[in-house]
């Protein structure tokens, strides 16, 4: 009779049951080690979050105490009043979510035009402009600093909430991340389209911009939190209080306070104030950014 071997059960020796369980072993450990490492990594960036938001809720003793004290014996929740009462940061919110946005439409605007112009237009020096972009890139943002101050000096914007907006109208990394998106549409769609009569206006609002939407909307999310966290610049531009942003005010309130001691609550409630429309925004849209920052925009 013929027996099937392959139906008989696979029998191991003591050594490669020790070898086996040698190597889950060395597995578990090194995966232990990353875990904790990254618990490590984790905790040095949360910590001092949470060290502000819980002394926005202490008291001035409190805040110099020794030894050190992290919880709040009572929860003063008047120290974001007296943030308010302290410095205009509705204001300045205000401010800086109107910039923000208008900067994020015009750069969307923008940065969709020229992508599509250096993806799916033939014309003579498309990769030299293509090329001087990526230059620009790589020069430093200080570098740009007295040219573009001279040119919103002269065109009377200096000082303006207009001059900040239109001065980061353009940005390259948004052109260059839907540069990667929209040239993976497929030529043959634009081509086909282009016979049906569409003009290239059309065919960029109605193919190619659907169909990399979501490459969009995270470039219009990246671009908006770093307007809204951008400081160097708004602060040599705006001059007066009326026209603050939110980082540039609260380096001024940050400064402005003569009794710096009594009033590091307030100080730490002002902080905690401005951050909390990013941290509204990163939990809503955490999925989206991680993805974005994942795929640099290449699936669209």
């Amino acid at each position: 009779m013929k027996i099937d071997h392959l139906s008989q059960p696979v029998t191991m020796t003591n050594a490669q049951e020790k070898e086996m369980k040698k190597d889950r072993t060395i597995d578990l450990t090194k995966k232990s080690v990353i875990y904790l490492v990254l618990i490590g990594f984790a905790f040095m960036t949360v910590f001092p979050l949470v060290w502000m938001l819980l002394s926005s809720l202490k008291s001035p003793s409190e805040m110099l105490a020794v030894p050190f004290t992290l919880f709040p014996e009572k929860l003063q929740w008047g120290n974001f009043s007296r943030a308010f009462e302290l410095a205009p940061f509705g204001l300045y919110m205000m401010n800086s979510f109107l910039t923000s946005i208008a900067i994020v439409l015009l750069q969307a605007g923008f940065s969709c035009m020229l992508a599509y112009g250096l993806t799916h237009i033939k014309f003579k020096g498309r990769s030299f402009i293509f090329n001087s972009l990526l230059i620009s890139y790589m020069l430093p943002t200080a570098v740009t600093y007295v040219p573009s101050y001279i040119i919103l000096a002269r065109l009377n914007l200096l000082d303006t909430l207009t001059g900040i907006v239109i001065s980061n109208a353009a940005s390259v990394f948004s052109v260059f991340l839907l540069w990667q998106a929209f040239r993976t549409v497929p030529g043959e769609l634009i081509e086909a389209a282009r016979m049906e009569g569409a003009s290239d206006w059309s065919i960029l609002w109605k193919i190619v911009a659907p169909l990399r939407k979501s490459t969009i909307f995270i470039m219009s999310l990246i671009s908006f939190i770093q307007m809204y966290n951008n400081y160097l610049w708004p602060s040599l531009v705006a001059r007066s209080q009326e026209n603050y942003l939110v980082t540039v005010g609260l380096r001024q309130f940050y400064t402005s306070q003569g009794s710096f001691s009594n009033n590091l609550p307030a100080i730490m409630a002002a902080n905690v104030i401005t951050i909390l429309p990013l941290f509204i925004i990163f939990l809503i849209f955490q999925k989206w950014l991680i993805r974005g920052i994942g795929d640099t925009g290449i699936k669209g």
